[in-house]
C-alpha cells in the first residue's frame, strides 16, 4: 500500500487532539492517510481498552480515514527499543508514507517524547536495506518518509511552521469529541482528569485559534522539525 501521509501516536486520540484539523485538510484534498496508535491507552483514568477503541473507530470515520492500526504496546511503558523501533519499522514500510506526524518532541505525558524520539529513529532505520522486516512471509523493502513532523500537545512549544485549519475546525472537535469517555461530560460519573475538564475542551479552541492569529488565519495547528524546510515557490503562504 502506497500512503501519503502516516499519523501516529502514542495513545488513542493524541492524533486527534494534536493533527486533527491537518488530517482533515489533507483528507479533503485527496490525500491518502493512515492511523497508528502505539498503545491502547489502557492506563487511561476514565474509560477502558475497548471503549477507546470502539472510540477511535468512530473518530476515523468523522475524518474520513480509511486505514487505522494499533500496535498493542504497553501504555505508559513505551521505550526506543530494538523490538518496538522493528513493530514500527513494518508499519512505515507497508504504507510508505511521504510524511510521518508524530507526538510532540516535549510533552507532560511520558510517553509523548518517548514515543516521538522511537518513531524518528524508526523511521531512519527503514530506510536501511540491511534492516530485514517481514510482511506475510515476504521481506519488506526498505522506505524512508520524506519527512517527520511533530505535532504539539499539551505544552505550549514554539512551532517551526502552521497549517491553516480554519475550514476544519469543526471536524477536529467533532473527532475529539467521539473520545466520550475522555473528554469533557457533565453528566460523567468518572474521574476528572486534567484532559476531562472544560477548560482543556474550550483550549483546543482557543490555541488553534491563537496560533491562527499569529499567523493571518483563523484557526491553525503548529508542527515542529528537527530538518530545515525549503519552499519551491511562495504559493500557499498566507501573506
Amino acid at each position: 500500500m502506497k500512503i501519503d501521509v502516516l499519523a501516529i501516536g502514542a495513545h488513542p486520540d493524541d492524533i486527534e487532539l494534536g493533527c486533527g484539523g491537518t488530517v482533515a485538510k489533507l483528507v479533503a484534498q485527496g490525500k491518502m492517510v493512515a492511523f497508528l496508535d502505539l498503545t491502547q491507552g489502557e492506563l487511561g483514568t476514565r474509560g477502558t481498552s475497548e471503549t477507546r477503541r470502539e472510540e477511535a473507530a468512530s473518530a476515523v470515520k468523522v475524518l474520513g480515514v480509511n486505514h487505522r492500526v494499533n500496535l498493542n504496546l504497553p501504555d505508559g511503558f513505551l521505550e526506543n527499543t530494538r523490538d518496538y523501533q522493528l513493530k514500527i519499522v513494518e508499519q512505515i514500510r507497508y504504507f510508505k508514507p511521504d510524511i510521518v506526524l508524530a507526538n510532540a518532541i516535549d510533552d507532560r505525558h511520558p510517553d509523548h517524547s518517548k514515543a516521538s524520539k522511537l518513531v524518528s529513529d524508526a523511521c531512519f532505520l527503514s530506510g536501511l536495506p540491511k534492516v530485514i522486516t517481514h510482511s506475510n512471509d515476504s521481506v519488506q523493502n526498505p522506505w524512508r518518509p520524506k519527512r517527520v513532523f511533530n505535532y504539539i500537545q499539551w505544552k505550549e512549544l514554539e512551532p517551526d511552521f502552521v497549517v491553516d485549519i480554519s475550514e476544519y475546525m469543526e471536524v477536529k472537535i467533532k473527532a475529539c469529541l467521539a473520545y466520550k469517555t475522555q473528554f469533557y461530560d457533565p453528566a460523567s460519573k468518572e474521574p476528572e482528569t486534567p484532559i476531562a475538564t472544560k477548560d482543556f475542551l474550550e483550549s483546543l479552541t482557543y490555541r488553534a485559534q491563537n496560533l491562527g492569529r499569529l499567523s493571518g488565519c483563523n484557526y491553525a495547528e503548529g508542527f515542529t522539525t528537527d530538518k530545515l524546510l525549503a519552499l519551491k515557490n511562495f504559493d500557499g503562504i498566507i501573506l
